[in-house]
């Protein structure tokens, strides 16, 4: 466990359990959802405040896939689901690379050899930096191919928010997915009752789906969202009755490698062997100084 400080804000890591996020404050109010006494005892990132997806983002359907001509099928990773969801990163421990006072950069290596090969069929190393500044946590990404041969890639977060009353999401998108089973469907213009260009309160309507289009910015209650052009999709989750929501900047849409004819934006990155995807994203508490 590290913990991370600057000015009011306090920020604890879990290297061991998948890279994530246990919890980040300001003078000790939540700015991510608070993990329960479970989710630290056992270990459980899904339950924590923000994980790492790599090397994909979201869910594979069936756990299936063709890459190169070979068809791969993948173990399974979220209980009893059919899908394969969010990558190997938030399963596996991470390195501790650098720490200091307000930053750390926690790296992975996947070999992708005997059971490692059922999680993802690629090798890769990424690398997570982890860092306090004077506008909140920046999260800098990557994914650097190891395979011998073009490989698919994709990077994200999956942070949770405290589903506060009158929790909005704000956000402007070009276009949606609708969804199945949380994978897409049919890409669509966003309809006026999904439209977010003016803050949409999350209970409104559950959903999970991708934006696609997303200008990079989007507003919370209290904080402001910004991610490189490389998170071009914008995955919102919204259960009914959840104590949480989700606002989630992702490289590619759920599905993206079963989907071959995507335009390039909502398309998982196809890195050459030794190529490496990188992205910075920064969650900016507003109306509030952590110098």
């Amino acid at each position: 466990m590290l913990r991370l400080s600057r000015g009011d804000d306090s920020l604890v890591l879990v290297p061991e359990f998948g890279g994530a996020v246990l919890g980040w404050t300001r003078r000790g109010i939540p700015l991510l959802r608070r993990a329960s006494p479970a989710a630290v005892l056992l270990g459980e990132p899904g339950a924590m405040g923000c994980f790492p997806l790599v090397p994909y983002c979201n869910r594979i359907a069936n756990r299936r896939f063709n890459w190169a001509g070979r068809t791969y099928e993948l173990a399974a990773n979220f209980g009893d689901s059919p899908h394969a969801i969010h990558g190997v990163g938030w399963q596996n421990p991470w390195r501790t690379e650098e720490i200091s006072t307000d930053r750390a950069t926690l790296s992975l290596h996947h070999d992708a050899i005997g059971e490692a090969a059922r999680a993802w069929p690629f090798a890769f190393a990424a690398r997570f930096t982890y860092r306090l500044t004077a506008h909140g946590l920046t999260i800098r990404l990557e994914a650097t191919n190891l395979h011998a041969e073009p490989a698919p890639m994709g990077i994200g977060t999956h942070p949770w928010f405290p589903r506060t009353a009158g929790a909005a999401i704000a956000f402007q998108a070009d276009g949606v997915w609708v969804t199945r089973d949380a994978l897409p469907t049919r890409h669509a213009p966003v309809p006026a009752e999904w439209n977010h260009v003016e803050a949409r309160p999350v209970d409104r309507e559950p959903l999970d789906n991708c934006f696609t289009g997303w200008r990079g910015v989007a507003r919370i209650p209290g904080m402001r969202i910004e991610a490189d052009p490389i998170f071009a999709n914008l995955q919102v989750f919204t259960p009914t009755g959840a104590d949480f929501f989700c606002v989630e900047p992702n490289s590619h849409i759920p599905d993206a490698i079963n989907r071959p004819d995507l335009p390039k934006d909502q398309a998982m990155t196809v890195l050459a062997p030794g190529q490496t995807l990188t992205g910075s994203m920064t969650f900016a508490p507003e109306n509030a100084s952590g110098t």
